[in-house]
């Protein structure tokens, strides 16, 4: 009788310096630890007005925001990834999001994932523009017409607002956040210990 495979679960959204971190990174470390993960993106705004805010925690602490910026300097030098301070923190990934929700089986959305951070955390780009989604998923090969209309689908939407009602369910108050066999682990910083709790358990 044959096992089934553990498969981590990867919450991330487009506001989140920190989700770019794991972004960049998850699918080589998944690789070389044989781990199978799934793509879960989510909207941060909803869970944060749960819990009484209207703007990122980076945002209203002030402090807190300069030690993030500092640490994303060096966590991009440290994985390789492009990295420039945008003008305007966070961005508006609603579109992004609904995006790669609507086309999460298809084999450009990894890249297409990838792409958005690196222009909204390396190019200084506002991904929330149609022009420029509709340029990367040009240079992607897609139809950016056809994809953008897909994505604004009533259904879809639907499809990305329980993502997020899921997410809060599972405790989830920030991002990246990655469940292990239904063990919560929040923050770039805990991507292989999730690992190790999923092999091990």
């Amino acid at each position: 009788m044959s096992v089934a495979k553990s498969i981590l679960s990867f919450w991330f959204e487009f506001s989140s310096t920190y989700s770019y971190l794991s972004v960049g990174r998850i699918k080589s470390v998944c690789e070389k630890e044989g781990i199978e993960f799934e793509w879960k993106p989510f909207l941060l705004g909803p869970i944060f007005k749960e819990q009484g805010m209207s703007d990122s925690p980076f945002n209203i602490y002030p402090a807190k925001g300069k030690y993030m910026w500092r640490d994303i300097e060096r966590k991009t030098e440290k994985y390789g990834l492009p990295f420039r301070k945008p003008d305007i923190f966070p961005r508006n990934g609603l579109k992004a999001a609904r995006i790669t929700t609507a086309f999460l089986d298809q084999p450009w959305i990894e890249t297409f994932i990838l792409e958005i951070y690196k222009l909204e955390f390396s190019q200084n780009v506002d991904i929330s523009d149609k022009t420029a989604l509709s340029d990367l998923l040009n240079s992607l090969g897609q139809n950016a017409e056809e994809v953008l209309l897909l994505s604004e689908s009533t259904e879809n939407k639907e499809l990305l607002r329980k993502n997020t009602e899921e997410a809060s369910k599972l405790g989830i108050f920030g991002a990246p956040s990655f469940i292990a066999n239904g063990e919560l682990f929040w923050g770039d910083d805990r991507l292989e210990d999730a690992i190790e709790f999923l092999k091990r358990v």
